[in-house]
């Protein structure tokens, strides 16, 4: 009875089973496909946290740098001006300031605080890289027509890429950490075309 009711009245059938077919967007994902781009989200996760605590890490030292640098300076030039000065109570001030240059100068040597800034800016800028890579798979080479050990392999290839940042950059402390998370919380990091998607 189907298929005559199909020959005879083609356009009631079609009306009627309209609302049986699926758009892409409503289409379920392979399970597979689905595994690959929701391992895909936790590396570009990953990265997020972990290149902005870089980021925050980097600041940290920087401000460190300046923070000891600025009163070395400062105070070299008190102790050498008052020990080229008449009175003998300035030997005992510029020994004493001599003392605090000597103790600053040898912990921004010994921390040195502009290399750390660095490392950490150089590693939040790879693990900034990486998320793109991420975000870009997930968002648009897993909905191209690559097969499923295409993806995978593509899907390894990001893994490998994270767990070998995570063996050659420094840790980030849980300060930063903390900075990271509360700022990606609050949006900081969120490009306007996402803040337009979810309004």
């Amino acid at each position: 009875m189907g298929e005559n009711f199909r020959s005879v009245f083609p356009l009631l059938w079609l009306a009627e089973h309209m609302n049986d077919t699926q758009t892409t967007a409503e289409r379920p994902l392979p399970i597979a496909k689905e595994a690959i781009i929701n391992e895909a989200k936790r590396i570009e996760e990953d990265c997020h946290y972990t290149s902005k605590g870089h980021f925050a890490v980097a600041q940290f030292w920087s401000n460190f740098h300046l923070w000891l640098g600025i009163p070395t300076v400062v105070l070299a030039s008190i102790a050498g001006a008052s020990a080229l000065s008449q009175f003998n109570s300035s030997i005992v001030i510029a020994g004493v300031i001599s003392i605090v240059v000597v103790v600053l100068s040898t912990t921004t040597t010994f921390l040195n605080p502009r290399e750390r800034a660095n490392t950490h800016l150089s590693a939040g800028n790879n693990y900034d890289s990486l998320l793109s890579k991420a975000r870009i798979f997930w968002t648009i080479d897993c909905w191209q027509n690559d097969t499923d050990e295409i993806l995978t392999q593509k899907l390894k290839s990001l893994s490998e890429e994270r767990d070998r940042l995570n063996r050659e950059c420094p840790q980030v402390p849980r300060f930063a950490y903390l900075t990271a998370k509360k700022g990606i919380k609050e949006g900081e990091a969120n490009h306007e075309v996402d803040r337009t998607k979810t309004s």
